[in-house]
């Protein structure tokens, strides 16, 4: 896997228009997203940030399909996600969607190069298990094919997480804390792979992070606070 990467044409991987998200409790609404307005272009690397309950994550989970905003309208690389019914957005996520948790999701009765294989069988590939192989390699688990979650460390599981995300090589790239879970050095290990990787691919990258060495390698900072964009800017560097 070299820097012959997937190619994506240039122009807007997301569009969120108008976005908001309510959620009922009870007698009263909630509200988790209001009015949320953003493009980000194809293969920037962008981090989003803010205090816990800001939306963050919900904000992700939205770009991603796993849910439907209450208002507004979201696009990703010209396809309107928001009115594909629940199966349509099955199939385009396992075609188009990475996605890194912050608990990993490893599904536990499956070894690690299963679990990586899993998206590319879904998909048909024939070449499942050498790609599951060519990719463990590169994020240094060789040696832990036949290893089952429970028998790899926190830094091991995200670490074929990671792996996994990147199998069918789409063109988006999805993290939600992926290094929420892990210490210092491990977690900076993981973001070197996601970078790394993400390079390779050539994918656009969306971070939800409360980690301001992950946020400050992103290219750009989009920061929420009580489910409002608050700022749109460059990190420091």
């Amino acid at each position: 896997m070299g820097s012959q990467g997937v190619k994506y044409p240039q122009g807007h991987m997301i569009s969120v228009e108008h976005l908001s998200m309510q959620l009922e409790a009870g007698d009263h609404t909630v509200s988790i997203l209001n009015d949320i307005t953003f493009r980000i272009p194809k293969k920037q690397i962008v981090a989003i940030v803010g205090p816990s309950g800001s939306g963050k994550s919900t904000l992700l989970g939205l770009i991603a399909g796993l849910d439907k905003p209450t208002e507004g309208r979201i696009h990703l690389n010209g396809t309107e996600i928001t009115s594909l019914s629940e199966t349509q957005m099955v199939h385009y996520r396992r075609q188009h969607i990475g996605y890194v948790f912050q608990s990993f999701h490893l599904i536990p009765t499956l070894t690690a190069i299963e679990n990586v294989a899993l998206p590319l069988e879904l998909n048909g590939d024939p070449r499942a298990t050498d790609r599951a192989i060519e990719l463990l390699a590169s994020v240094g688990l060789e040696d832990r094919h036949h290893h089952y979650p429970v028998q790899l460390s926190g830094g091991e599981q995200q670490r074929v997480a990671v792996a996994r995300a990147f199998a069918s090589r789409p063109p988006l790239l999805l993290a939600d804390e992926p290094t929420g879970n892990l210490d210092s050095a491990t977690g900076e290990l993981v973001i070197q792979l996601l970078f790394r990787l993400n390079q390779d691919h050539g994918s656009t990258m969306v971070l939800v992070t409360h980690d301001s060495f992950l946020a400050n390698q992103a290219q750009r900072v989009l920061s929420l606070h009580d489910g409002r964009l608050e700022a749109d800017s460059l990190p420091p560097k």
